[in-house]
């Protein structure tokens, strides 16, 4: 039976967001990431050139995933941004220097979004991709796609796939499709969710607040809800949520009070492929 409060779902989802966002411990029996802290964004895209092909043309590595121009590009880990205008060979370039001493390039970029200095968390949106031969900022790119590697505290470029581990690095399968209860995983690919499909732009942490209720808000106009894009969940954003879950498994009543078998349904739906 569904029976958990909206207080007690909030207070609880806080609390064990709160500890997975930071890479410190795991809550509601999920496990985190190969590393903490760290993902791949681009698990979605094809990968148009492999770390060996950049090493056999005597690149210094890199993967590309190929993708339109334009294409939102997400930061795979918190860390602080810089930006490089026509950066030789790879064109407008991001860096991002995270916490633990690693680094992150974005190359061939068409767009910058954010200034130099720009602290930003797991999943924040910093640039669109390019790549387009001879626009600006491509480099010597000669079609559409995303660079990336990354360089270690020694100052040694590496594999952003061997560093996630698995070889994909995506976002794991939320155990709630099994438990019915949510956690930072569940969270995270809700949140990956509405980046691909609803326009969210925050950070892909696992820790729900107003910008991710506002985006999961806008998705559920598909599902009946009426009211306002405040970001501020209630029994009508819920009950709609009860519909999309009711696709996916939930037989259970549309009364807007999440529990188990609500989180169930839905849970199933993010964890669908294309959200990893």
């Amino acid at each position: 039976m569904d029976g958990i409060t909206r207080r007690t779902l909030l207070r609880g989802t806080a609390v064990a967001g709160a500890v997975a966002a930071t890479g410190v411990g795991i809550g509601a029996g999920e496990a985190l990431a190969a590393v903490p802290g760290f993902y791949n964004p681009f698990s979605g895209y094809p990968i148009t050139g492999t770390w060996q092909e950049h090493l056999d043309r005597g690149s210094a590595g890199g993967i590309d995933f190929g993708m339109g121009v334009g294409t939102r590009l997400p930061a795979c880990g918190g860390g602080v941004v810089t930006n490089i205008p026509y950066n030789g060979t790879g064109g407008h370039t991001v860096t991002i220097a995270h916490d633990n001493g690693y680094r992150t390039q974005y190359m061939h970029l068409s767009q910058f979004l954010l200034g130099n200095g720009t602290r930003v968390g797991m999943g924040a949106v910093v640039a669109l991709s390019g790549g387009a031969a001879g626009a600006p900022g491509s480099g010597n790119s000669t079609g559409p796609h995303l660079h990336w590697h990354m360089i270690n505290p020694s100052g040694t470029r590496i594999n952003p796939l061997t560093y996630l581990g698995g070889g994909g690095g995506g976002l794991p399968k939320t155990t709630t499709e099994s438990d019915g209860v949510p956690g930072p995983i569940m969270w995270k690919r809700t949140q990956n969710w509405l980046r691909i499909e609803q326009g969210y732009t925050g950070p892909i942490d696992g820790v729900p607040g107003v910008n991710t209720y506002a985006a999961l808000q806008r998705a559920m106009r598909g599902y009946g809800y009426t009211g306002p894009i405040d970001g501020v969940p209630g029994v009508n954003t819920w009950a709609a949520v009860q519909r999309l879950a009711a696709r996916w498994g939930y037989t259970g009543p549309i009364d807007g009070v999440m529990g188990p078998n609500s989180w169930r349904g839905f849970a199933r739906f993010v964890n669908q492929d294309k959200y990893d």
